[in-house]
């Protein structure tokens, strides 16, 4: 049953000073009453000392504050109790089996959220912002998540839908006046409508790239000859030492992946094995690895040492053939002066780290910098599927209108572009859909 009393921790387990336990449901208050002494739903919202005990023994299990929110008024759009209980394993642990013991039953992932949603307390893509927001490790993601949280994508999906909906309406209008001279609708004002409708869902689909790479952290690739300064470079950028550095050609064998935060934004920094041709048979396997992660980069740096050659042969072809953008950077300008036309750092004396820095940034999330915090962003790829099929079928109704077809069938197409963006938003969910957005959540979200 969707609306049955469930109970789950929402604050990680471990050493705290305190622990929330969400109880939400309906019959939430007469659990909480058989566990919770003593126990006062009236005034809501209103934070009140009470006992936690064992509904059946009567033993006492902790001292905690409680509060209700009566539903709707709510965060699960039902009856719902918080309790804020001592921290650490055995305290909050003892208080959800109390309360399951009461008359409750464990949430699974996600629940509470799922229940918000179809409470229509929020939509889909605000619950999805939800668990942005939770997992955020880069203040650009949090950003992000806050302002889908806030309905930035939603007001401008449901303006889309709407602009939708009245082209459609101007197609029935049609219909219904078929001996009219041209139809009652001039043709141009339909076109300019759908054009209009177009240029918006093409305009949210050119944010995906950087929206899911937003979401994910950009893959940077560091590659590079051997000794060229790489893993110093990454050891620097990352701010700690991850990456074993020596003087001997060939030390990093593997490719080392780790996270890392530059100017706000995420990025997924991988060091991998100079790129040479090698008789060693354990460095060509960490060379054939550093090929497999070039191959799926979002962006690549390539550092060059500064002593070296600036044009040798073996590296003008590597950069011909990347097909990411590259970012030619060269290392170890505190031993020799770098070239005057060219990106060059010293991890010795930082000198260039902080311009590199933004350059990447500005590479990696350019579109995102220049749209800034106010434009919404498509952030997963569920929403860039949708958003496509929506505008397959805006093209398909402009195709069947110059194809001459029959105006009922043209408007075919623009239900299935509202039904997409539906989709989307959540407002028909199938409980599959529903399935698979909320099984990453954790269990008392």
């Amino acid at each position: 049953m969707l609306s049955d009393p469930i109970v789950a921790l929402a604050t990680p387990p471990g050493r705290a000073a305190l622990a929330v336990i969400r109880l939400s449901g309906r019959g939430a208050f007469t659990v909480a009453a058989r566990a919770l002494h003593p126990f006062h739903p009236d005034p809501p919202r209103t934070v009140r000392r009470v006992h936690v005990v064992h509904p059946a023994t009567g033993v006492p299990l902790d001292d905690a504050l409680a509060a209700c929110f009566p539903g709707p008024r709510s965060y699960t759009g039902e009856d719902l109790v918080e309790l804020s209980t001592h921290g650490g394993l055995l305290v909050p642990a003892t208080a959800v089996a109390a309360l399951v013991a009461a008359g409750a039953r464990p949430a699974r992932p996600g629940e509470f959220t799922r229940r918000a949603v179809v409470n229509g307390k929020l939509d889909l893509l605000q619950a999805e912002a939800t668990a942005d927001l939770i997992d955020a490790g880069a203040p650009a993601q949090a950003r992000r998540a806050l302002q889908h949280l806030d309905r930035g994508l939603s007001t401008r999906l449901d303006e889309l839908r709407t602009e939708l909906l009245e082209l459609e309406a101007l197609i029935a209008y049609e219909i219904d006046f078929p001996d009219e001279d041209e139809g009652p609708v001039a043709p141009e004002r339909v076109v300019r409508a759908w054009r209009a409708a177009r240029d918006r869902i093409a305009r949210l689909l050119d944010t995906a790239p950087e929206g899911e790479r937003l979401r994910e952290g950009a893959l940077l690739v560091i590659a590079g000859r051997p000794n060229a300064g790489k893993s110093s470079l990454f050891n620097a950028l990352l701010g700690t030492e991850r990456a074993i550095v020596t003087e001997v050609p060939g030390t990093t064998r593997d490719a080392v992946e780790a996270h890392a935060v530059l100017e706000g934004f995420p990025f997924r920094l991988v060091d991998t094995a100079g790129l040479r041709e090698s008789a060693d048979r354990v460095e060509r396997l960490g060379i054939e690895v550093s090929r497999k992660y070039l191959a799926a980069a979002d962006l690549v740096l390539f550092c060059r040492d500064a002593g070296c050659e600036m044009r040798d042969p073996g590296s003008q072809e590597f950069l011909a053939s990347c097909r990411a953008p590259v970012i030619d950077v060269v290392t170890k300008i505190d031993l020799t002066a770098r070239p005057p036309d060219r990106l060059g750092v010293s991890v010795v004396t930082g000198e260039g780290l902080a311009d590199l820095r933004r350059k990447l940034a500005e590479v990696a999330y350019g579109r995102l910098l220049a749209l800034g915090d106010v434009e919404p962003v498509v952030t997963r790829a569920r929403h860039r599927g949708a958003l496509e099929r929506a505008l397959e079928e805006v093209d398909a109704f402009h195709t069947a209108r110059e194809s001459g077809l029959d105006a009922a069938v043209a408007a075919t197409h623009l239900r299935a572009a509202v039904g997409a963006l539906d989709d989307l938003i959540g407002v028909v969910t199938p409980d599959d859909v529903l399935d698979r957005v909320f099984a990453s959540f954790c269990v008392g979200k």
